[in-house]
């Protein structure tokens, strides 16, 4: 039970950022203040990962990239049931795949509690298949647990704010132990910064990056 204790301060964080995000679009949340779960951890501790999938993994990469302790961010395709994907067949929706981040972080900066308090409000987890007009099963909300004490946090979080009604409506994300994951085509790593002229990163990237900045804007990168 010792995850309980870890997970609770960002989670009460969290709730606070999400009510504010639906009352206010999230532009005038509170401060993301930093946790102490990450204290006594040493330099010698191993980089870890996360993966998660939440919409378009342009949008998940240019957010998550933000963040301080967050050494870098990989897009690319876990969940599906074919072996080196195509990103045309995971669009066409027929191999499983959802479009997801890989997430390498140094723990003694950043946490899980505090990549899962990202993850939960940098997109919708209550739409099934679909984060705005990204519509298929290759947007889902999802997380792909490493280990054990990531499935309990992230099983703990969604069920705490279920109870919580931090949303409208209940959250849906798939919570599956990692397998495989498969890099998308270089073209798609680092896709807002090496395009922000392109229309879908001026309209959708772009402002979603702009409003996760302003919540978590102690915890940016200088």
């Amino acid at each position: 039970m010792k995850y309980i204790f870890s997970f609770c301060m960002p989670l009460m964080l969290l709730l606070q950022l999400q009510a504010c995000a639906q009352k206010d679009s999230y532009h005038q949340s509170q401060t993301f203040k930093k946790m102490n779960t990450a204290k006594g951890l040493g330099k010698e501790h191993k980089e870890e990962v996360a993966t998660f999938g939440a919409g378009c993994y342009w949008c998940t990469e240019a957010q998550f990239q933000q963040l301080k302790g967050v050494r870098l961010v990989e897009s690319g395709f876990s969940g599906g049931v074919v072996d080196n994907p195509s990103y045309r067949e995971v669009c066409n929706g027929t191999t499983g795949h959802a479009e997801v981040c890989n997430i390498y972080y140094d723990p003694a900066i950043i946490s899980f509690d505090e990549l899962l308090a990202a993850f939960w409000t940098c997109h919708d987890p209550t739409t099934l298949n679909r984060q705005g007009n990204d519509v298929g099963t290759q947007y889902r909300s999802a997380v792909f647990y490493h280990n054990e004490e990531q499935k309990q946090k992230t099983e703990a979080y969604k069920k705490k704010l279920n109870e919580e009604k931090a949303w409208d409506n209940p959250i849906v994300t798939e919570i599956a132990p990692f397998k495989k994951f498969y890099k998308a085509d270089d073209y798609h790593q680092n896709y807002y910064n090496n395009n922000k002229n392109q229309s879908y990163c001026q309209f959708v990237v772009g402002p979603k990056v702009e409003k996760f900045k302003k919540v978590f804007k102690d915890k940016l990168k200088q």
